[in-house]
């Protein structure tokens, strides 16, 4: 199922889109302003996330720009801004649609399912998210990691860290997402938390612990995972 966050200020339009998208079989989330988006963006990652720019709290290129940071979820702007540079803007901060209010229902329903397809195609599919590097392999569907041959025993928050890091691979995951999609958001600054279990990981899966080379510190701003 399709999950959705519905970033909106204005109560009338964010009960309607959540009743429409719940009778279409999406599963939907609300947020009244960007602060409560981010905190439930970490909390459960969206697959789409329907995002009006002028929020109470904070501006909505804002938001694009701290979800791009950690975040795959396809972002569709809908707003009353309507000028060229005002879409430009946010789609250079990251948005991967745009449309204006008053919006026709079709067509936001319509610009939805191609987003959710977009995200759908960037997925690995079921069966195939195995990772293997030279020295150990991660089946992330079936919880199994295994080391030279034996099976290696992960914590359930050892594998939740590895599946934020694997995936994102490539990419600098913050300290703060990977905080608050495995601790919970009252959790943001215990990064010693992450210094802690990273070691972990290191232990029961790298050749070297002491030097890494698949689970990389970027000190001060976050880990990386590379295959």
């Amino acid at each position: 199922m399709t999950r959705v966050l519905v970033v909106e200020d204005e109560p009338p339009l964010m009960r309607a889109l959540e009743i429409n998208l719940k009778a279409r079989g999406y599963d939907v989330e609300t947020a009244p302003d960007g602060a409560h988006a981010l905190r439930r963006a970490a909390a459960r990652p969206p697959d789409v996330v329907l995002l009006d720019l002028g929020l109470p709290d904070m501006d909505g290129n804002d938001v694009i720009k701290e979800l791009r940071g950690w975040s795959r979820a396809s972002i569709l702007v809908v707003s009353a801004r309507r000028t060229s540079q005002e879409k430009v803007t946010a789609l250079d901060a990251g948005a991967d649609d745009y449309i204006t209010k008053p919006f026709d229902m079709d067509e936001l329903l319509a610009r939805l399912r191609a987003a959710a397809r977009r995200v759908k195609a960037g997925k690995p599919a079921v069966g195939t998210a195995v990772v293997e590097t030279e020295g150990f392999t991660i089946d992330l569907l079936a919880k199994k990691a295994r080391r030279e041959g034996r099976d290696i025993r992960l914590t359930p928050t050892e594998w939740h860290l590895v599946e934020v890091l694997v995936r994102n691979s490539g990419r600098l995951v913050s300290q703060q997402q990977l905080l608050q999609e495995v601790w919970g958001p009252s959790h943001s600054t215990q990064t010693n938390y992450l210094r802690v279990y990273m070691a972990q990981l290191r232990r029961k899966l790298e050749a070297d612990p002491a030097h890494p080379r698949h689970f990389f510190t970027a000190p001060g701003m976050g880990y990386r995972f590379a295959p």
